[in-house]
């Protein structure tokens, strides 16, 4: 695992638009002894409000890290600013949920060790047995909890004690084939990462591709997104598509989709924990430069 050496602090704050909202932000970084080493912002002009990223240097911060959310909170409540604080040498804890299909599971798993995705995967949990080998091959604990519909209230108890006990931070979806419930959802707002083809609702069920090849579409994409109570209508945090076309059998397609869906969810993982996404009104800002 691959941490930069030097620590950095990032702030993630929005608020309602209004001069000097840069400025205090910048002097309360400033007059403390920091360096910033990168700051974004964006104006949704439309709702007049205001997002921002910054990002400083701890090296000669005169604040200790448990003292700075402290001393920042007049400015945020000046500014009526929802905010988070959180530090680049945080190495969150990370679960991964699968099913049968592995292409999205090994991206995650490769880009972890290579030092690329900046967690900590401490569990993969599936109702299959099927990817047990892969997870055996990475030396990370693997739990089988098969689900019925019967089951599938205390199975969820199960996986959330689960959870608990390895202080996970951070849940994904990669190709987990089964709805979460709002109970489990709620115990992680913004924090469960779900993969998708980018045809629903057009062509929903278990055969997408074979639905596409039918229509003769011309584009094949995967989109990432938060998981809320509501199905697939979670904040979107990236998407991708790839041309296709009338000579490319439903195989094809098949292994097109997989490539883009395990390439739209790792960047999605990777910009959801170097925190860079500020949740909004069902939409993200992702700040991705």
């Amino acid at each position: 695992m691959q941490v930069m050496q030097a620590p950095h602090a990032i702030l993630l704050l929005s608020c309602p638009d209004k001069r000097g909202i840069v400025a205090s932000v910048s002097r309360f970084i400033y007059q403390n002894g920091g360096n910033i080493v990168h700051a974004e912002q964006y104006t949704d002009t439309s709702q007049n409000r205001f997002f921002m990223r910054i990002e400083w240097d701890l090296k000669n911060f005169q604040l200790k890290r448990d003292k700075i959310a402290q001393a920042f909170i007049p400015i945020a409540k000046e500014f009526k600013m929802e905010w988070r604080l959180h530090f680049n040498d945080h190495i969150p804890n990370v679960a991964v949920f699968v099913s049968k299909t592995s292409h999205c599971l090994y991206e995650l798993l490769l880009r972890q060790r290579s030092g690329e995705l900046m967690g900590n995967i401490k569990l993969i949990i599936s109702n299959h047995s099927n990817l047990r080998y892969i997870a055996e091959n990475f030396g990370i604990p693997f739990y089988v909890l098969a689900v019925t519909p019967e089951t599938k209230i205390k199975v969820e108890e199960k996986e959330l004690r689960l959870l608990q006990e390895h202080e996970i931070e951070l849940v994904i979806l990669a190709r987990y084939m089964q709805i979460l419930t709002p109970n489990f959802v709620n115990h992680y707002p913004n924090r469960i990462i779900n993969i998708h083809h980018s045809f629903l609702p057009a062509f929903a069920g278990p055969h997408p591709y074979h639905q596409a090849k039918e229509r003769g579409v011309k584009v094949i994409g995967a989109t990432s997104h938060y998981v809320t109570p509501e199905l697939d209508a979670g904040p979107i945090i990236e998407q991708d598509v790839i041309r296709v076309s009338h000579r490319d059998s439903i195989e094809n397609l098949i292994q097109k989709g997989r490539d883009i869906e395990k390439l739209v969810l790792a960047r999605a993982v990777k910009m959801h924990l170097e925190n860079r996404i500020i949740v909004y009104e069902n939409r993200t800002i992702v700040f991705d430069t």
